[in-house]
Parts: structure tokens; sequence; C-alpha cells
């Protein structure tokens, strides 16, 4: 059975997609094979997935349609020259942050196609999000390849490459957010009295039921809000204080932040 797939780089997000990709059954073991240089991670993960490892990934591009570029942003322009070239009239998807297709159309000049694309971490359970963007219009066949590979991660957005700065600062870096924001409740509810066993337990709970019950709702969010705060209750209380602070004009201040960097970034 021939090779489909070949992933340039073997990390936690390598990792993520293979198992979906399996676990989907959209491919086979034997159809997919991984490369990553000289470090450990690509036969580990050929041991616990049963793909196929190889050292010199260029006999398996070649056999391969599709390339999927998972090694580091700083790692590109490292990438061995003979690598591009046995990419030829392949599908290149890329998970790489703040590389613009620009750059890697540079790199992979014979590339069928090319899509660029910002996942998150949650993807590693499954449950993340991608925006992704082709260089070209996608043909049934390739669309088709791209939206399972990225179905492997959680939810997906095609969006315009404009847009990926926009996306990395919300969804890309998100999640970083919702940790910090777990460690202030957390933290809170200790300066409470609070044990922190349980302080930490309950914000988890707290943070995971509330995203559930979003996720299942046809209300707003400010609706859900609304829901649980009773004029001149706790819930309200608590709020006011946020609103006094300015919580939303602070988020966005945040994300401005992100954005912006990710902006110079692609222009390093």
């Amino acid at each position: 059975m021939s090779i489909r797939i070949v992933f340039i780089g073997a990390g936690r997000m390598a990792t993520a997609i293979v198992q979906g990709l399996l676990k989907n059954k959209y491919y086979l073991p034997e159809e997919i094979a991984c490369a990553c240089g000289n470090n450990s991670s690509g036969p580990k993960l050929a041991e616990k997935t049963g793909i196929q490892y190889y050292q010199d990934a260029v006999p398996a591009i070649q056999e391969s349609g599709t390339v999927v570029l998972a090694c580091k942003p700083q790692q590109l322009e490292s990438i061995d020259d003979l690598l591009a070239k046995a990419s030829v009239e392949k599908l290149l998807i890329s998970i790489l942050a703040g590389t613009t297709l620009k750059r890697l159309r540079t790199k992979f000049p014979t590339v069928r196609n090319i899509v660029r694309t910002m996942p998150n971490t949650p993807g590693q359970i499954g449950a993340g999000v991608t925006a992704y963007t082709p260089q070209l219009p996608l043909d049934s066949t390739d669309r088709k390849i791209v939206e399972e590979i990225l179905h492997s991660l959680g939810n997906f957005h095609e969006v315009d490459e404009i847009d990926l700065d926009a996306v990395t600062a919300l969804s890309g870096s998100g999640p970083a957010y919702v940790f910090e924001f777990a460690a202030a409740l957390r933290e809170a509810g200790i300066s409470c009295g609070l044990s922190k066993s349980l302080s930490a337990s309950l914000a988890t709970d707290t943070l995971l039921g509330a995203a559930k019950l979003l996720q299942s709702s046809t209300e707003s969010p400010e609706d859900l809000r609304n829901a649980v705060t009773s004029p001149g209750g706790t819930t309200a209380a608590a709020l006011e204080v946020l609103k006094k602070n300015d919580l939303r004009r602070l988020i966005q201040d945040a994300l401005e932040a992100a954005k912006k960097r990710s902006i110079e970034l692609s222009q390093i």
C-alpha cells in the first residue's frame, strides 16, 4: 500500500493530526509517514501509532500526494532543498505559525497548492479550532483532504489570509487566556478561604460547564449571563466590578497586542 500523506515534523500537533486521522479511519497507518530530522519524536510517533518513519523524507514525499509541514517555524529555512524539489505537484499543508503563503511558496515553488492553517492547542484532544486559507482555490479532492486533516483537530473555518493574524490573536493564543482566567479564579477562591485543591476543581468545572452550555445553547453569551444574574444579587455584584474595571476593553487590548505581534513575526 502506498504512502498518501507525509508529515515533516512529529511534535504534538502532528501527533494529534495523525491520531485523529487514524481514529476517524480516514487513513490506514501504512498510508502515513513522518520525518523529523535527528530528534526522537518521529520514531516515537511511528511506534505509538504504527505509521512509517523515514529518516530521509524524499522517497516518502515522492510517493505521496500530500505533505504536512509541522516543524517549528524557525526550521523552515533549514529544510533541505531536496525535500522541496521532491514536493513537485504535491498539496502542501502548513501549520507553521506566522509563516505566510508567499514565504511558503518561495520555499516550495513547485507544489500544486499551499494551505496555510492556524490551529490551537486543544486540537491535541480533538477539541481545537483551526482557520485555514488556500493559496489557490481548492478542487473537490484537495478540499476533502484538507477538511479530513483539520477535522482531526476539531472544528475549522476557511478565511482570507489577511484575517489569520486576528485569528491567531483570538483562537490561536486564546487557550492561554482561558488558562490564565482559570488560574485567576483558583487564586481568588483561595483568597476567599477555599483550599487550593477545591478552588482549582471548582474553577475548572465551572469553565468547562459554562463552555458546554454556551456551545449547546442558541442564546448569546450576554443572554446566558443575564439568566444567571439577579438584580442586587451576588453575580451582579461581581459583574459590576468587572464592568467598572473595563474587562472587555482589557481583552480587546490583549488581542490587539497579540495581532500586532503576529504581523511582526510574519514579516521577519
